[in-house]
């Protein structure tokens, strides 16, 4: 069973930047597809950015692309999400999220573990 626990959150006005990190618990993790998806008050869970697992590809919602970016950690259990120009609409809880499919996870439903979330507050 793979745990995954995130770091990083917090509150920023926007414009600014916060990092996320993600730590996976077990070494067979760093053959999994990992990515951050996050869920607003009211709203659905929506993916937010992908990679796989040697960390060589990325994928990106059009709303954070060009603002987020996700990476792997040298060790490939680690997953970071480095994410700048923050508005309001970003504030949500991000979740980590680890995926047994090969390639880039798009889809909610094809992640198989989750973190506990971590809140990302951008105020205006």
């Amino acid at each position: 069973q793979v745990q995954l626990v995130e770091s990083g959150g917090g509150l920023v006005q926007a414009g600014g930047s916060l990092r996320l990190s993600c730590a996976a618990s077990e070494r067979t993790s760093s053959l999994l597809a990992m990515g951050w998806l996050r869920q607003a008050p009211g709203k659905e869970r929506e993916f937010v950015a992908a990679i796989n697992w040697s960390g060589s590809r990325t994928y990106y919602a059009d709303s954070v692309k060009g603002r987020f970016t996700i990476s792997r950690g040298h060790a490939k259990n680690t997953v970071t999400l480095q994410m700048n120009s923050l508005k309001p609409e970003d504030t949500a809880v991000y979740y980590c999220a680890a995926s047994s499919a090969a390639g880039l996870v798009t889809t909610t439903l094809l992640y198989d573990y989750w973190g506990q979330g971590t809140q990302v507050t951008v105020s205006s």
